[in-house]
């Protein structure tokens, strides 16, 4: 058992926070925590790291408790830009990360080429961009090799490159026996990398595998289009009027050749029509409502 999470509760003041949270990682793999601002998430991801105390309920990380400090040498736990220090270089950090925990020069070199931070490896912090700041961050959570690492919003900051180079390093260390718990609010790059997902709301875990929702739709624009639904229909084909004259059609067993068919023997005129697949974005929007909600 990589990560075991039990019971977990946690109020501040009357507001209660968490109700009763669990969760089990049972091998290396990509699990995305996803919520509203507020819901929790970086108080559920402090519990685990054992940065901040629960009401009740225990945390166990590879069998050991995680109040265990020995058990960090094998987990580590990606936070915001203001554990870092301007008047330090980036090497310094992960210098005192190597000291501690008895990480040699060359692996310290290794990780920040994997990051890609090389170049500016030596300037002082203080002289960084949110993006090279989130470089470091990320560089001094694996510089340690771990078991299970813990990302709160990796992609912050990131241009579409860097993004994507961090993408393919977290598929890697996944590949290369690293379990890993990402919480963002970025749906789509979520997508590109897992479909576990743990949606919390209300205190409490909606725990999914987007695999088994995600299919093919395709959104048209046509004219009359409750006339379109009913002929559709018909056919066997699912279709709701999503907005104005915008259709959302599941095709099922249906292939498109006989969608088209069915449209062109009833004389619709299709003026647009796009591929749509249903992740993490929707399955969102379904269980918490307005999307806006999770930046």
């Amino acid at each position: 058992m990589i990560l075991s999470v039990e019971g977990i509760q946690k109020s501040y003041g009357k507001e209660k926070v968490l109700h009763g949270v669990s969760i089990r990682i049972h091998q290396p793999e990509i699990v995305a925590l996803v919520g509203p601002n507020g819901s929790g998430k970086s108080t559920l991801l402090g519990i685990v790291t054992n940065l901040i105390s629960p009401d009740h309920g225990k945390v166990k990380i590879l069998n050991r408790t995680n109040k265990d400090p020995e058990i960090f040498r094998y987990v580590s736990f990606m936070q915001d830009n203001s554990v870092l220090y301007d008047y330090l270089t980036g090497y310094d950090h992960l210098q005192f990360i190597g000291d501690v925990q008895g990480i040699s020069k060359g692996q310290i070199l290794s990780a920040a080429e994997r990051v890609g931070m090389e170049s500016y490896l030596h300037k002082k912090v203080g002289k960084y961009s949110l993006g090279m700041k989130q470089h470091l961050l990320l560089t001094m959570a694996i510089v340690n090799e771990p078991k299970l690492l813990i990302l709160d919003e990796p992609l912050n900051g990131l241009d579409p490159t860097s993004a994507i180079r961090v993408r393919k390093l977290l598929l890697e260390l996944n590949r290369e026996g690293t379990a890993i718990i990402l919480s963002s609010h970025n749906l789509s790059e979520i997508d590109r990398v897992t479909s576990h997902i743990l949606f919390l709301k209300n205190g409490q875990l909606i725990e999914e595998d987007l695999s088994l929702h995600e299919k093919v739709a395709y959104e048209l624009t046509v004219q009359e289009p409750e006339k379109v639904i009913g002929v559709l229909s018909a056919a066997g084909i699912e279709a709701e009027h999503e907005k104005e004259n915008q259709l959302i059609v599941s095709l099922g067993d249906a292939s498109l050749s006989q969608l088209f068919k069915q449209l062109s023997t009833h004389e619709v005129k299709v003026l647009n029509i796009e591929k749509k697949v249903i992740g993490s974005e929707e399955r969102y929007q379904m269980i918490f409502g307005k999307k806006e909600e999770i930046l």
